[in-house]
């Protein structure tokens, strides 16, 4: 998949507002009503899809977590809910 690389610009209002371009929208799928993050790295700013951001965060804590566990495999999982489900 190949990555658009390119620049756009947007006015800072007086409130501190900024439209984010509609090319821009597309890249990060975002839309009315959701959310971005802002990932400030010294002086440079990336724009995020917070969505998206939220996903790949928990699946970097949530890594290795399944072989600390002891989870090898989807037998394993089965056996898990099966456990779980008893339980109740």
């Amino acid at each position: 998949m190949a990555t658009a690389v390119f620049a756009d610009t947007a006015k800072v209002m007086p409130k501190g507002q900024v439209t984010i371009p509609k090319d821009v929208r597309a890249v990060l799928g975002v839309s009315a009503g959701d959310k971005v993050t802002f990932l400030v790295e010294g002086a440079t700013v990336r724009v995020v899809n917070a969505a998206t951001y939220a996903m790949q965060v928990l699946q970097q804590q949530m890594a290795g977590e399944a072989e600390r566990a002891g989870i090898a495999g989807p037998d394993d999982v089965d056996a898990l809910v099966a456990a779980m489900r008893a339980e109740e």
